[in-house]
């Protein structure tokens, strides 16, 4: 058998200095050099990830299992053991002895009813303020800064004593007017950060094609700040939901009670509390908001990070 010409010539040398290029390496050379230890700031921060981790999610997995425990195992074995049981009487004793279905049907109102006059008052606040431009819009700016850092415990005597005079005590005005004004500073300024960022050009093309400031906001801001209005909403339907303070100084009556208030109806005489019962009554009402934010979380955060980093 004869050798082909091409046999007796030298073989290149291989390129980079002698390295074999990285298409010809073997995969398990590659995986082992891959494969380098941890720096000690890499294992510091993945530690605290963790712990931050832990942090945010016992409580809710505490609080779902403590829902399906019955009353014995919950006795003999404390608040934090383990369950040994699972029963899901608890939910409908939660419905039995407080009116929870009202009570999250009036969350609903009041978180839907603020979030609206928020995104409502507070993209057309900022249009304005950072879009239009008028004199004094720094002085207006500077305004709604200071309204910021102005507790909510400030405003409810003084509240509570004009709804008493014009009739709004002890109905769902009472607590969305207060909830959406001092939630609407920060979301004005997050609206603003996004606005600023928004190329002129576009706002001058639309202007020479005859558009005025109305149809300009309504074609141009508001279709480019749908993540902006989603992370909005969800930020402060959190604290919405969630408020004890107006509801418990506003609402007098059990129609008109919220989720935070519905709560107390689950404390007995002499303070025993049903704690399955309660535990359950909050994964109920828990449940939407995790639903809605796992749902809408990609667009969140591409809010916040437009609201942040461009602002």
């Amino acid at each position: 058998m004869t050798s082909s010409p091409t046999d007796t010539l030298p073989k290149p040398a291989p390129a980079h200095g002698g390295q074999v290029p990285p298409s010809r390496r073997s995969p398990s050379r590659v995986h082992a050099r891959r494969r380098r230890p941890l720096r000690p700031a890499q294992v510091v921060s993945r530690v605290l990830l963790g712990a931050l981790l832990v942090v945010q999610v016992y409580p809710l997995v505490w609080i779902f299992l403590t829902a399906v425990r019955d009353d014995a195992d919950f006795a003999s074995h404390g608040a934090f053991g383990l369950p040994q049981s699972f029963t899901l009487d608890n939910f409908a004793r939660a419905f039995e002895q407080g009116d929870l279905g009202r009570n999250i049907l009036n969350s609903l109102v009041v978180t839907l009813g603020a979030s609206a006059l928020i995104v409502v008052c507070g993209m057309m606040g900022a249009y304005a303020i950072q879009v239009l431009g008028f004199r004094g819009s720094r002085v207006v700016r500077a305004l709604f800064l200071v309204g910021i850092i102005v507790p909510v415990q400030v405003a409810l005597v003084p509240l509570f004593v004009d709804y008493a005079k014009v009739g709004l005590l002890d109905t769902h005005l009472s607590m969305i007017i207060p909830l959406a004004g001092f939630s609407l500073p920060m979301s004005l300024y997050l609206f603003m950060s996004f606005f600023q960022y928004i190329p002129q050009e576009i706002y001058d093309a639309a202007s020479i094609d005859g558009a005025g400031p109305t149809a300009i906001f309504a074609r141009i801001t508001l279709p480019m700040s749908v993540n902006t209005i989603v992370t909005v909403v969800m930020i402060n339907s959190i604290f919405i939901w969630n408020d004890f303070v107006f509801g418990n100084t506003f609402v007098l009556s059990e129609e008109l009670k919220t989720v935070p208030l519905g709560l107390q109806n689950y404390i007995g005489a002499m303070g025993k509390t049903d704690w399955t019962a309660t535990f359950a009554a909050v994964c109920v009402t828990v449940t939407p908001l995790l639903l809605v934010f796992l749902v809408l979380n990609r667009a969140m955060m591409y809010g916040l990070e437009s609201g942040a980093t461009k602002g």
